[in-house]
């Protein structure tokens, strides 16, 4: 399975984790080429933390562009329910 199914799935299902969290704002941080805190990324579990290096290199093949979309707009509505404080 595809880092991008796997993280939307995973956000979906935990949305209110810290984890889930953290990667949905990588993942609006990446499509709208915005700074990311990297030390964000070690503060994952170490399960996720492989996650959101597979998303980095998912993301820099642009290969799943429909994937995509479905987890920027996940990402984007995680944004809008849990603004960063």
């Amino acid at each position: 399975m595809h880092a991008i199914k796997v993280a939307r799935k995973f956000i979906q299902q935990q949305s209110d984790s810290d984890d889930s969290k953290t990667l949905a704002r990588l993942v609006l941080a990446l499509e709208l080429e915005a700074d990311f805190p990297i030390s964000d990324i070690y503060k994952l579990d170490f399960k996720n933390f492989e996650l959101a290096l597979k998303i980095l290199a998912e993301w820099r093949l642009d290969r799943y562009a429909s994937g995509k979309v479905r987890l920027f707009d996940l990402s984007l509505q995680m944004a809008e329910l849990y603004p960063r404080a």
